[in-house]
């Protein structure tokens, strides 16, 4: 599975900053929204899954970067969303520091392979760091989809 398969460039928001972590999680959904991933019906009931989640355990799992993320029967789609703050998000992350990129991934209930094989293939990209400090540097659009093409070329050119 590539990024460019997962992400919508729709749903790519390159300056969320100043906005408390509810917030941007909520601007990620409603950008997959927007983008026919899920229907706006269950809109509520997706971002309260998602905020429930992280009030159990956080997915700022450290190194700048949260993957939020659900699975629902209503979900029609594999998406993902990126959200970019140069100055950093207070995640209640792992290792305490801020968060400088979300990525919101929802799945459909019905297909757990493809959730975890898109998790999968987003972690191998965070994994790097220099993917990360890329997404930190990036200002628009365009540069994270260049860098996300350039990360899937990568992965299949070795």
């Amino acid at each position: 599975m590539k990024l460019l398969e997962i992400f919508r460039p729709g749903a790519i928001l390159p300056d969320i900053c100043n906005t408390p972590r509810d917030e941007v999680i909520a601007g990620l959904l409603d950008a997959l929204i927007a983008d026919g991933v899920a229907p706006v019906s269950v809109r509520d009931e997706l971002l309260a899954q998602i905020l429930k989640r992280e009030e159990m355990s956080t997915t700022g799992f450290g190194r700048g970067v949260a993957v939020p993320h659900v699975k629902h029967p209503e979900i029609t789609q594999l998406g993902a969303a990126i959200g970019l703050c140069e100055s950093g998000i207070d995640f209640k992350s792992m290792d305490k520091q801020p968060v400088y990129s979300v990525f919101l991934l929802l799945s459909p209930g019905e297909q757990p392979e493809d959730h975890l094989q898109a998790m999968e293939t987003i972690f191998k990209s965070l994994m790097k760091d220099a993917f990360r400090r890329s997404l930190r540097d990036a200002h628009s659009v365009d540069e994270v989809v260049r860098m996300l093409e350039e990360a899937d070329s990568q992965v299949l050119g070795g």
